[in-house]
């Protein structure tokens, strides 16, 4: 009975023998190495404290306004401050109709992104505004139950956290300043860019009564259910590199399985540690791929034409010297050299960095992973022939087993879509919504989940070849290309009329 079984044990350990091989080709099966269940994250995680001096940029000064912790409840529950920044040194006044510009606050601090919101500020003095910033709840010093570690400490606790609740706090708080200041008749407009753009987008459709119009940034009010295909963020992100390089897409291809098959080493990790000079050995290949993942949606999303210092210290078009890295690394460098000396571009520039550090949020979870587990629920994929990433398909039971396990809570994939819209957006749009810019650049991975096409009159897309995340909202330079400085006079242009248009209607109102 025993000679039977010989040859199907010999079966297996040949079997077990050829699957492990490190030379993977470019089409086989990668190792799971991918977090195809982690999705992408906004700009706002690079958001931190700013530093105040007597020589900032922009001046402002900040206040806090009490808040109901539930908009749409009565129940006795503490208030929270929410903190604002605000700028009336050009503002012409209630008498004058001084518009009021209101930056809807992202996921972070709202100091940061007031000093990377350089548009605002160059045009408020020609219209003679007003500059509001008010921080979104849960972020940076606008923490419920007084501090963060409260705020964050349960689902109990952050289940206040959501885009309906930071509106209502956007509408009260202008709507208060506005009754302080007898101000009722000051227009509003509102910018954001990102999930901002996002939330500027839905207040113009829930409060029309407050604001007159919104520019929306790189806002993807499309990116849920199955409104756009998953694949759509990175096919973006790849096409970025193909573009620059065929080869340089190729090879970061090709880097997945070679540190799939790398990691799998008896001391695999620790080399790869040393290749990619961590400060501490990893202790999974799945947090080395996360920080590549990173590095390259960012690299994406920040594509810009000249030098920035908006997520790191990059040169202008980081993902073209990113591809001049990997191709031009010396001859007989290894793939995951390759990929190191590539992304050394993103995360060390400057050269400063002697090691790596991945687990950059030692606290763990964030504000923004409870929204991707509630509310914001966004399917992503990969396709194998067009991605350079591995291929995976959208896994909405693996989410909700990860947002189970990490705050005990199921996601509502469809909360968005009921509550916003985003089902046949051209027919709603046009029928029931006025005065929206969506504004977003093709480089821009978010792109594939916005708004690219003028719908009507006043539902405006404005689209650019070579824009890349909310390039539009950051302060003018003067080594801005044509495309983006025509792009900037149209917006002024719309926004202009939405003013001339409601001060000509309140004329007529008082005229009667």
């Amino acid at each position: 009975m025993a000679s039977p079984t010989v040859p199907v044990l010999i079966l297996i350990i040949i079997t077990t023998v050829v699957l492990p091989s490190p030379s993977l080709s470019l089409t086989s099966q990668p190792y799971d190495v991918f977090a195809s269940n982690k999705p992408p994250r906004f700009v706002g995680k690079h958001s931190h404290p700013v530093k105040k001096t007597n020589f900032q940029q922009y001046r402002y000064e900040t206040r806090y306004l009490p808040q109901p912790l539930d908009h749409f409840s009565f129940s006795d529950l503490p208030r929270f401050q929410q903190r604002f920044l605000i700028n009336t040194e050009h503002w012409v006044g209630p008498s004058r109709l001084g518009p009021i510009f209101l930056y809807c606050g992202n996921e972070g601090d709202i100091d940061w992104f007031a000093v990377n919101t350089g548009f605002v500020w160059d045009i408020a003095p020609r219209f003679g505004a007003m500059i509001l910033f008010p921080e979104h709840r849960y972020y940076g010093e606008s923490m419920p139950y007084g501090s963060k570690e409260e705020a964050y400490k349960n689902a109990t606790t952050l289940s206040h956290l959501t885009a309906e609740q930071a509106l209502a706090d956007f509408a009260v708080l202008v709507t208060d300043l506005k009754r302080n200041l007898s101000a009722e008749g000051c227009p509003v407009v509102l910018f954001g860019g990102s999930y901002g753009g996002m939330l500027a987008a839905w207040m113009r459709l829930k409060y029309p009564h407050i604001a007159i119009g919104a520019l929306a940034s790189s806002a993807p009010i499309l990116q849920f259910e199955d409104i756009v295909p998953p694949e759509t963020f990175y096919n973006i992100v790849s096409n970025s590199f193909k573009r620059e390089s065929s080869s340089c897409f190729d090879t970061i291809k090709k880097s997945w399985n070679a540190l799939a098959s790398e990691s799998q080493k008896e001391d695999g990790l620790q080399q790869l540690s040393k290749t990619f000079r961590l400060c501490r050995e990893l202790k999974s290949v799945q947090d080395l791929t996360d920080w590549l993942d990173s590095a390259y949606s960012y690299l994406a999303m920040v594509n810009y034409p000249y030098p920035s210092n908006f997520l790191m210290p990059l040169p202008g078009h980081p993902i073209r010297e990113v591809c001049k890295n990997i191709d031009g690394s010396p001859g007989g460098s290894s793939i995951l050299e390759r990929i190191f000396n590539g992304v050394s571009i993103y995360y060390n520039y400057t050269g400063d960095v002697d090691c790596f550090q991945l687990d950059d949020d030692p606290h763990g979870m964030d504000g923004w992973d409870w929204q991707a587990c509630t509310e914001m629920v966004m399917p992503f994929a990969s396709d194998r022939n067009t991605s350079m990433y591995p291929e995976f398909d959208w896994d909405y039971s693996a989410r909700q087993g990860e947002c189970r396990r990490d705050f005990q809570v199921t996601p509502r994939p469809r909360w968005i879509t009921t509550e916003f819209g985003g089902h046949d957006i051209e027919h709603v749009l046009k029928f029931f919504g006025s005065n929206i810019i969506f504004s977003n650049g093709l480089l821009d991975p978010w792109s594939g989940g916005s708004v690219l096409k003028n719908i009507s009159e006043t539902i405006v897309a404005l689209v650019t070849e070579e824009g890349a995340h909310h390039i539009d909202l950051r302060a003018s330079t003067t080594e801005d290309p044509d495309w983006l400085v025509e792009q900037r006079a149209t917006e002024i242009k719309l926004i202009e009329g939405w003013l001339d248009n409601y001060r000509k209607k309140m004329k007529a109102t008082f005229s009667v």
